[in-house]
């Protein structure tokens, strides 16, 4: 074959694919095998197939509800090496999640060992815990499964067989609820009390067309294993209908009486959603609610959680308001939160979000599937007994024919076909009697193996007696199993019975209350207003005080602190900084202790970084609304700005406009300074009137105010007056600053030696 024709025989070998239709099949493929052998559980069981894996591969260890504890490692192992070959970490999870009784409303797994807590604290490695069956998974979950009332399938290399769904009892999937997300959809299905979903099943069985409505009288809602209130019980009915909503819950609180007359509020229950790391956030929460003087209520708060149950104290003071405190938490925390729910499920292969009744018909429906392969199966095997029952009663009434038919055959197989087919050729028989009477033997073929087989003492008369007895019960049974595969009554009251007794061996009080509560509204008790002196030294550290401390301090807060001021405690104090921009900081945002206290970090408190600015002006908001402001830069810009503009409520706002390479030296309070000096760095003093100085908005670069020669900039701002000192210190010497000769503004100065 020459290399055209090698050619053009592969090119009739290639398969043409467009790319997108190819990754489009690709996706769907793995989407729908998340969907179907991952993420989602089955409507019948309630089960993810880990989840159904694990507790499969548990009842083939052995590892039953009165057995010893096995490690957790070797039932992980083991379900991975047979079963779910997609790492250990997803098979522990699945089983620690069974185990823990605050998240599923019967825990399927007796978990021996630390499987976490409701605070969010994980489980200890797999090789550390131990778990076994719980009794109700051996009963409602595992019975019958060697009654053929499942199928089964291969596993993922086809060398063991695994159940394609467990022969569950009780309607799991709305008893334990269910999380999961797959690719483009989720479940997220709440727990319910079991005697009340018996209930309501019972119900759909006694009238299958029954509501969803109608349901509600037995389900009043979700049952949470961690309690709490449920508060929209309005918007219930309508969630069950569609599968879909959001269900609002409130952990539950308790007003103690604490020490001193305080009132201590003891938060007992909480939220689902709230398990895990979200408690230490509530916390987290609380205590920022004081620290941001949100509330001044809280005196302290504690979590006294334990293996008994939630217990968080909140201590408040003696005159707070419980019930607007109450609201407070639930409108400001997590202590009230929505449950998402979609009561999506695989059903008939295929992922639908189902309403109540819709769950549980499907169920129903499982469960007459359920009961007829297991009382088809149970029907074979006593009518195989009864065929069996029935020849050895025959043989023992012509006991002394079967002993004369076995002594005179020479091997098993001649016995047999005599028994069977009545051959007697070359049987010794003591008489042509007995001979034709072995002729017209009939027994089955069943029958003959079970005389073959029969014992010697089977003879005995009571045990005679007690085979006619056993016949009789066998007979019993397949007239009851008859009746129930053929009366449809009769097998729904098997399944209604069995509910009950599943009922009333399992079933716990309802922990979740519902009601229908009015939205949480609380009020934020205004502060009350009064001055404090504000204080704020060279490293940037600002805390308040009480005003009468400056007269008894006046010295030492003169020297120590470079800004102290007087201000509202319900005000906010303004920074200006060199790249000439405001910072608002609320006053109750910062510490108020004792002159020797530290402080808090202005930029704790504030957008101002110190990295990138240092302050030049720090006042209170509320009193530049009195006064105006002048405004100096290096570059010798000035202007004047109506303290008003800087009545913002915005964290952080530009102050001044700047020229590039320019920054802000000063801003003043004018009140009686008449007139300004301007010190460059070259030595050149300027002295001229402040009415000089135009006012303008905030917005605005302003006027220059000295001409300054290359290079040189201003170092120095000073103001002469009534209240300003006269005099400097220059170059080791005192310069009287306010016999400079008066100029005119944007002059270049005098130069001082």
């Amino acid at each position: 074959m020459n290399l055209t024709e090698y050619m053009s025989g592969m090119d009739d070998s290639i398969i043409k694919s467009e790319y997108s239709e190819l990754m489009q099949k690709s996706y769907i493929d793995y989407a729908m095998s998340v969907i179907i052998a991952r993420a989602l559980p089955d409507v019948r069981d309630g089960l993810k197939p880990v989840q159904r894996r694990t507790l499969y591969d548990m009842q083939q260890l052995g590892i039953h509800s009165d057995k010893p504890y096995r490690k957790s490692a070797r039932i992980v192992g083991d379900t991975m090496g047979k079963f779910h070959p997609h790492g250990d970490a997803s098979i522990y999870d699945a089983l620690v999640v069974m185990a823990q009784d605050f998240k599923k409303e019967i825990p399927l797994v007796d978990g021996h060992g630390n499987f976490g807590n409701i605070e969010g604290d994980g489980a200890a490695a797999m090789r550390y815990t131990e778990a076994r069956l719980q009794k109700i998974t051996e009963d409602a979950f595992l019975a019958d499964l060697d009654k053929d009332v499942v199928d089964f399938i291969p596993n993922f290399d086809e060398t063991e067989k695994e159940p394609a769904v467990l022969p569950v009892r009780i309607p799991n999937f709305l008893i334990n609820g269910s999380e999961g997300i797959a690719v483009g959809m989720a479940t997220s299905t709440p727990p319910h009390n079991l005697g009340e979903i018996i209930d309501a099943e019972i119900a759909c069985l006694d009238n299958p067309e029954i509501t969803s409505e109608q349901l509600m009288k037995y389900v009043k809602g979700p049952d949470f294993p961690t309690g709490g209130i449920v508060t929209n019980s309005d918007e219930l009915p309508e969630i069950y209908r569609t599968g879909q909503g959001k269900i609002k819950i409130r952990g539950k609180i308790e007003v103690e009486k604490g020490k001193n007359g305080h009132k201590n509020l003891v938060i007992t229950e909480i939220p689902y959603p709230m398990i895990g790391a979200n408690i230490s956030k509530f916390l987290q929460d609380v205590a920022a609610l004081s620290e941001n003087k949100t509330t001044q209520d809280i005196v302290d708060i504690s979590n006294q959680s334990s293996k008994e149950g939630i217990r968080i104290v909140i201590e408040l003071r003696k005159d707070a308001d419980v019930e607007n405190f109450k609201n407070m938490l639930y409108k400001k925390t997590r202590l009230e939160d929505t449950f998402g729910v979609n009561m999506l499920a695989i059903a008939n292969g295929r992922p639908e979000t189902l309403g109540l009744r819709e769950i549980l018909e499907e169920n129903i429906h499982f469960q007459y599937e359920l009961q007829t392969r297991k009382y088809n199966n149970l029907l074979k095997k006593e009518q195989d007994r009864r065929e069996i029952q029935e020849g050895l009663i025959k043989a023992v009434n012509v006991i002394d024919l079967v002993i004369e038919i076995l002594r005179g055959s020479k091997n098993r197989e001649m016995a047999k076909n005599c028994m069977v087919k009545g051959e007697t050729d070359g049987i010794n028989f003591k008489s042509r009697q007995s001979k034709a009477m072995a002729q017209q033997l009939q027994f089955t073929e069943r029958q003959a193996d079970a005389i073959l087989e029969m014992r010697l003492y089977k003879l005995i008369g009571l045990e005679l007696d007690a085979l006619v007895k056993e016949h009789e019960d066998t007979v019993a049974n397949i007239y009851r199993y008859e009746d129930i595969l053929e009366e449809h009554d009769s097998m729904t009251d098997v399944i209604r019975s069995e509910l009950l007794a599943y009922k009333k061996k399992y079933a716990v009080p309802r922990k979740t209350e519902i009601t229908k509560a009015e939205e949480a509204v609380f009020t934020v008790k205004a502060p009350e207003e009064r001055d404090l002196l504000c204080l704020v030294d060279r490293f940037g550290y600002a805390k308040t005080m009480d005003a009468s401390m400056y007269e008894k301090n006046k010295e030492v807060i003169d020297q120590d602190f470079r800004f102290h001021f007087i201000c509202k405690s319900t005000g906010k104090i303004c920074v200006f900084t060199n790249v000439g921009n405001l910072h608002t900081i609320r006053v109750q945002d910062i510490p108020n202790g004792k002159l020797k206290d530290r402080g808090i970090p202005i930029d704790n408190i504030s957008n101002y970084s110190s990295d990138k600015e240092t302050v030049v002006y720090i006042t209170s908001q509320s009193s530049l609304n009195l006064y105006r402001l002048l405004f100096v830069t290096k570059k010798a810009m000035m202007k004047v700005v109506s303290g008003g503009e800087f009545d913002v409520t915005r964290r952080m706002v530009a102050a001044t406009s700047l020229n590039e390479g320019d920054e802000l030296i000063s801003v003043a309070v004018l009140t009686d300074q008449q007139t300004v000096v301007l010190q460059s760095r070259g030595g050149f003093f300027l002295r001229f009137a402040i009415e000089e100085v135009p006012e303008k908005k905030k917005g605005a670069a302003g006027v220059r105010g000295m001409k300054l020669a290359d290079n040189d900039e201003l170092t120095a701002v000073y103001f002469t007056g009534p209240s300003d000192k006269g005099s400097i210190e220059y170059h080791e010497k005192t310069l009287e600053i306010n016999r400079l000769k008066i100029a005119g503004r944007d002059g270049k100065g005098t130069r001082q030696k």
